[in-house]
């Protein structure tokens, strides 16, 4: 992975010590909370319902142990003993004193990481594919080209303070784990009819009050023009984007507004005119980069034992079915570790279990780990042969879920629990649901279903792509929680539609029973999913399912 210089200790430090000085001067009342807000924001501080908030950035959820241990180290140091993975791949800490937080950025350059641009009208931290480098399905990996991205828009002059917060995902494999159609900019990595290595340019996608599905912009944009490129995009939306309205800010409605045609036109009017400036070092750069991400060097073992342990104990069958994903290498698999046991807060680990997580892969997974927009952390490479140990460790520490991608593996945003902009809670109803599916024990019966929860129109939680969405809302001062159905995140993404009125927080969580139950009823054998079975039959059995008194009241 990559490894700070001297340029970057030094700039991290600078901020760190800014922001110190800063602190002091709010807290012996030399600035006004309204003056102190834009610099608490630029170094990724929030002001919550009950605390601040400081959200730190994992760039393309990359982490080694030593990171990892600091994070732990933090949450017990300076926190509540735990920490939240949330869906841009960042990990926030909900309960820190303002005089500590310079003291927790300063513990945070230790290991060179940083809060810079977690927060902000500014390009936000790049996500990734979580399985980048590991996937059997990949093209290449996505996390060189992450970095350059973030390497470039870190204090950039000209885009710290955009009409709007900017959001980029690159994507290296067939199948898009990134949401990169629901960003800002999407980089998805191609090979045209030449079988020349490029990139397709997404723009204008997002969630929020106005959901929209990412149109191409350039459908193959040769690699050596990346960088001059998105610089481009940014520059024709930092004069065109709308700043009268906050909520008609962000580029999606730019596009909209504009017509793609125009937006084409601008940005390779403003790419002809700047991409002479690039001379060639963001190349050079960007091939420095990729040595730091080359390979790990794989081992050849026996994998019996494996197959071995998945005879011998139905646990741990269960959790390698669920769990496991393809790796490139032979003999490999990809762990994801699910940090959303039943009943417990999606994305929330404690200290103990950070520890845990970077121990085993300082001892099995070559010293990397991910973290991934859905809430969870991943150990891309470990050998077959190690799996065994590897599960027998995370049950002891309370991570040996094997929900992977069913039902109770469900993205939660933090909602009315902590969020200041939050109209409805969030973590119950996700508590709630996982807890009542464990008890019916149908989840593996049930297979692949992503149930995404967001407590206020702004979906953190990505509900307008959830198979099920769930959107909390305040009616007269009561939660009521919309569905939507058929979303979908990955390549072929596709907006939720609601399915109709909404539910009290007392029959939202019957709700989802009667629904998915009944997509038990509904689909043509136990290998159809949910999103196929919607594709298939269309909303009207499904609503038909939710709204049964109605439906009966229809046919009166």
């Amino acid at each position: 992975m990559y490894a700070y210089n001297d340029f970057d200790e030094a700039f991290v430090r600078t901020r760190v010590a800014q922001f110190r000085g800063q602190v002091e001067r709010r807290i012996d009342g030399s600035l006004t909370e309204d003056e102190f807000k834009p610099l608490r924001l630029m170094n990724g501080l929030y002001l919550q319902l009950h605390a601040y908030m400081l959200r730190v950035a994992v760039p393309y959820g990359t982490l080694n142990p030593a990171q990892m241990r600091q994070l732990a180290y933090i949450a017990d140091r300076w926190d509540k003993g735990y920490g939240h993975f949330t869906t841009r791949q960042n990990i926030q800490y909900n309960w820190p004193k303002l005089d500590d937080v310079p003291d927790m950025l300063e513990a945070l350059a230790d290991v060179e990481m940083h809060a810079l641009q977690t927060s902000g009208n500014t390009i936000r931290n790049v996500t990734a594919d979580h399985f980048a480098g590991a996937s059997a399905d990949e093209i290449e990996d996505p996390r060189p080209v992450a970095e350059l991205l973030r390497q470039w828009s870190t204090d950039h002059p000209e885009f710290q303070f955009l009409p709007r917060k900017f959001k980029i995902a690159v994507s290296g494999a067939k199948h898009d784990r990134a949401v990169t159609k629901a960003h800002d900019i999407g980089v998805r990595m191609v090979h045209n009819d030449a079988g020349e290595a490029g990139y397709e340019i997404i723009v204008g996608g997002g969630l929020g009050r106005t959901p929209m599905v990412g149109k191409v912009l350039r459908a193959f944009l040769p690699r050596e023009e990346l960088l001059a490129y998105c610089e481009a995009i940014v520059s024709v939306y930092n004069l065109l984007g709308r700043r009268d309205n906050k909520y008609k800010a962000r580029i999606k409605i730019t596009v909209h507004e504009n017509g793609l045609e125009k937006m084409q036109e601008l940005v390779e009017a403003r790419f002809a005119e700047i991409r002479k400036g690039f001379t060639g070092f963001d190349q050079e750069l960007l091939q420095q980069i990729e040595r730091a991400f080359a390979a790990p060097a794989f081992v050849s073992k026996s994998t019996a034992s494996f197959e071995a342990a998945r005879l011998a104990n139905p646990a741990f069958r269960s959790w390698a079915d669920t769990n496991l994903a393809a790796h490139k290498a032979p003999g490999y698999a990809i762990v994801s570790i699910s940090i959303k046991k039943h009943g417990q807060t999606p994305g929330d680990a404690t200290s103990d279990q950070m520890r845990v997580m970077a121990d085993l892969a300082e001892k099995y997974g070559h010293s990397e780990l991910r973290i991934s927009h859905e809430q969870n952390v991943i150990l891309p490479h470990v050998h077959q042969a190690d799996l065994p140990a590897v599960y027998a460790a995370l049950r002891a520490a309370d991570l040996a879920t094997a929900n992977i991608g069913l039902v109770s593996d469900i993205i939660a945003c933090p909602g009315m629990d902590y969020c200041a902009l939050a109209t409805a809670r969030s973590i119950p109803v996700a508590q709630e649901i996982a807890t009542r599916f464990d008890e019916l024990k149908i989840e593996h019966e049930i297979g692949e279903l992503k149930i995404k929860i967001s407590g206020c129109i702004n979906a953190c939680g990505h509900h307008h792509v959830g198979h099920i969405g769930i959107l909390g809302l305040d009616r007269a001062g009561v939660e009521n929680y919309q569905i939507t159905l058929g979303g979908d995140g990955t390549e072929t993404t596709t907006i939720g539609t609601r399915a109709g009125p909404g539910f009290s927080a007392d029959d939202i969580v019957p709700a989802i029973e009667r629904l998915v139950t009944g997509y038990l009823d509904l689909r043509q054998d136990a290998g159809e999913t949910f999103l196929q079975a919607y594709r298939r039959l269309g909303m009207e059995p499904f609503k038909a399912i939710l709204y049964p008194a109605e439906d009966k009241a229809n046919a009166a």
